[in-house]
């Protein structure tokens, strides 16, 4: 996917995000075994947002892109940003966003709160 497509999807995401009372507090957080798209608080709770962004239907929809792998994936990478925080960890959630363009061609973003658990 283009890299520029996939920017927009998540500064899509995180407007969208926002707008329903998430709080961002970290962007593209790298890790040797990748990359954690969002984290943010949604209350008391921590977070962790992967965002799919699609042109089209062509491979499906992007919520159907967040494999099982890519689950098992998200969930080590969120234990290794819990263990960089250090201390008890808070109350946690895994959240996708799917972002496609709307009929007018602007983007539209599909929130799937608890998509998955660890």
């Amino acid at each position: 996917m283009n890299r520029r497509i996939g920017e927009a999807g998540e500064q899509a995401a995180a407007e969208f995000l926002r707008s329903l009372g998430y709080r961002i507090i970290a962007r593209n957080v790298r890790f040797r075994a990748g990359e954690i798209d969002l984290v943010a608080r949604d209350g008391g709770v921590l977070v962790f947002v992967e965002v799919k962004t699609r042109r089209g239907r062509g491979f499906g929809s992007p919520g159907e892109a967040v494999t099982v792998a890519k689950q098992r994936r998200l969930i080590r990478l969120a234990s290794l940003y819990l263990a960089r925080l250090g201390g008890e960890p808070p109350p946690c959630r895994f959240d996708v966003v799917s972002v496609e363009p709307g009929p007018d061609g602007r983007l539209r973003c599909r929130l799937i709160k608890g998509a998955f658990t660890a």
